[in-house]
């Protein structure tokens, strides 16, 4: 074991605050990465609150990683110290069950999180990016285009790990693509991606929002058009003309209104996981089309690195607002006003500030 530094949660009410504790030594397969830059995603506001009921004190956050390679262990064939690399939301899972083999790893019963969950080498409770340091098995490490080299790309990197695979992956899984007709609801850290995937995918992208100010900038990440959700009129335009709906939003909403601008055999899927369960669905409203409801999480490691590919290729990366590490608690305030456009990315150089 060796000594490393980061920011900690000791209980859901105190402000996160600097910590020192250990990483496992390097196994055979196991990469050690210097952490450069960590996205601040909204589930870790969830945990660091025990909002999920789950939380295990004190918690290192951060599962949207971006490093370079400092060591790596005998049987690492892939990596050597110097390279790009990103770390998501798993660090570990079975390998054999029908998930693992399936290359869906986020579904592994057995699966081990980025953080706050039991690292199987030490026996002990996994710790986040939001620290110096980290140690993970080569499989669950994804390679960064030298593309994205340049500083301020690289840190625009770090949300992909989670919001970008978060959107990416149930767009890929219902065949997303030119000549379909598309919602996106909700433009923060997980919608602004949506809504930057769809459009590169060649669909018809429409933003819905609660809030009209947001229509330039929607329009500015590749938007077709803009709905403000809680305008009837503009809504009655759009029944029964959307192949297909992501909800990104992470607070309890009603999905009732959605079903209704569905096609026949829509999906509406659900990507946001609220503290607070949502309002009961009509039945009606998925029988008479055979409209179909459906949820989606993360993505496996072989499509996580699909995705950095594509982004690499067609030059997509998060917006973000870089901050220094001693932020992070005025960060969360802003995170829960939907005051950051769209994701906050933490330069780990600051960390001793």
């Amino acid at each position: 074991m060796f000594k490393t530094s980061g920011y900690a949660a000791f209980d859901p009410r105190s402000p996160l605050g600097p910590f020192e504790f250990e990483r496992r030594d390097l196994q055979p397969t196991d990469v050690r990465i210097e952490i450069l830059y960590c996205g601040v995603c909204h589930t870790d506001i969830h945990q660091v609150r025990n909002e999920w009921g789950e939380s295990v004190y004190p918690i290192v956050p951060g599962h949207e990683i971006v490093g370079r390679v400092v060591g790596v262990g005998t049987e690492v064939k892939k990596y050597q110290a110097g390279d790009l690399v990103g770390v998501g939301c798993l660090v570990d899972s079975c390998r054999y069950c029908e998930d693992c083999e399936d290359d869906l790893e986020q579904f592994c019963p057995h699966a081990v999180f980025t953080y706050n969950s039991l690292d199987k080498h030490t026996g002990k409770v996994t710790y986040g990016g939001y620290s110096r340091e980290i140690v993970v098995e080569e499989r669950f490490v994804l390679c960064i285009s030298d593309k994205f080299a340049a500083p301020e790309k690289l840190a625009a990197v770090a949300p992909l790990l989670c919001a970008g695979i978060t959107t990416y992956s149930p767009l890929r899984h219902w065949n997303v693509g030119k000549g379909d007709k598309v919602g996106i609801v909700g433009l923060g850290g997980l919608g602004h991606m949506g809504v930057k995937w769809a459009h590169a995918f060649g669909a018809h992208t429409v933003l819905f929002t609660t809030s009209p100010n947001k229509k330039e900038d929607a329009l500015r990440l590749g938007a077709d058009e803009v709905v403000v959700s809680r305008n009837e009129e503009e809504m009655k335009k759009h029944v029964r003309s959307f192949d297909f709906i992501l909800n990104t939003v992470a607070a309890p909403n009603d999905q009732n209104p959605l079903l209704a601008l569905l096609k026949r055999d829509g999906v509406l899927c659900l990507v946001g996981v609220p503290d607070h369960p949502h309002p009961p669905i009509h039945a009606s409203a998925l029988v008479l089309y055979r409209r179909s409801l459906a949820g989606s999480l993360i993505g496996g490691l072989k499509e996580t690195q699909e995705m950095l590919d594509f982004s690499a290729e067609h030059d997509i990366v998060s917006d973000i607002e870089l901050i220094a590490m001693p932020k992070i608690n005025q960060a969360y305030e802003r995170m829960l006003k939907s005051d950051v456009k769209y994701r906050f990315v933490i330069d780990m150089a600051t960390l001793g500030a």
